[in-house]
């Protein structure tokens, strides 16, 4: 019994640690974006994303967050949705990393659906706008570099109520002759911008999958259901590219397995 026992507790301890680790040890996992349409003076122009961080701390004051994040060297960092969850709205978590990350380069917010459920989505946009976070819901910029720009759009979480794919299309075509970045949450929604002229969109919302295992894409996304397609990755469609975040925090399903939190830096390449 005594050696039953021994095994038992070894085995939950074993577990423990590797949930903690599954959980907390972020991966910076790099991307190369090649094509005619980059404009020359964006060769090499490198783009951080923070997906999905739902008010999770990374240990003191985001301390491995901001770590890794300095080490993508960034020009820009692009923050894909639910920065908080609706469950979890102490908003001082986000605000904790942001102040640092404005620090690191300029920083570009579009909303996913935990701001909408949240109760404290314009609080929280408000804080975004005072530290100088660029607020992309449903409008764009423009980023100049060496003599060229590019435009980058940020549209609102579709469950804002409005006609997403008619904002995407305006933007996208208000935007004729740039390369376009496209910030949006969802990935499963990748026709929509491929249809509609972005070049290079980034997403979130998947949390890769969950729980991967070989051969899969995780378990269960939402919006994707069981065995989901797009949760992570660099993919590419018709007329336009894909960054899938696998994201940094957890939601309803507490716990990550073989899907390490994560951030990407996509470098763009001219061809």
């Amino acid at each position: 019994m005594k050696k039953f026992i021994k095994i038992l507790l070894g085995t939950v301890l074993a577990v423990s640690v590797f949930l903690y680790w599954q959980d907390n040890d972020i991966v910076v996992t790099k991307y190369e974006y090649k094509s005619e349409k980059v404009p020359e003076g964006f060769e090499g122009f490198k783009i951080a994303q923070v997906s999905d961080l739902q008010n999770k701390m990374f240990f003191k004051n985001q301390s491995s967050l901001i770590k890794n994040l300095k080490k993508t060297d960034a020009d820009i960092i692009v923050i894909t949705g639910d920065l908080v969850d609706a469950n979890r709205t102490n908003i001082d978590n986000a605000y904790i990393f942001i102040d640092e990350a404005v620090k690191i380069a300029p920083v570009y917010y579009v909303s996913g659906n935990h701001e909408n459920a949240s109760g404290v989505y314009e609080e929280l946009l408000e804080g975004l706008k005072i530290r100088g976070v660029n607020i992309l819901e449903n409008t764009y910029e423009y980023i100049d570099r060496n003599g060229d720009k590019i435009a980058i759009m940020g549209i609102k979480d579709i469950r804002m109520n409005y006609d997403f794919d008619e904002v995407i299309e305006d933007m996208s075509n208000k935007n004729e002759g740039y390369f376009k970045i496209l910030l949006s949450h969802r990935p499963e929604l990748y026709s929509v911008y491929d249809e509609k002229g972005v070049d290079l969109s980034f997403t979130g919302h998947a949390h890769g999958g969950q729980i991967r295992l070989p051969f899969t894409d995780g378990l269960f996304a939402p919006n994707q259901g069981a065995f989901p397609k797009y949760t992570s990755g660099l993919r590419y469609f018709d007329n336009s590219a894909m960054v899938i975040s696998r994201g940094l925090g957890n939601s309803v399903f507490p716990f990550r397995i073989f899907n390490r939190p994560e951030i990407t830096v996509t470098t763009l390449y001219s061809e």
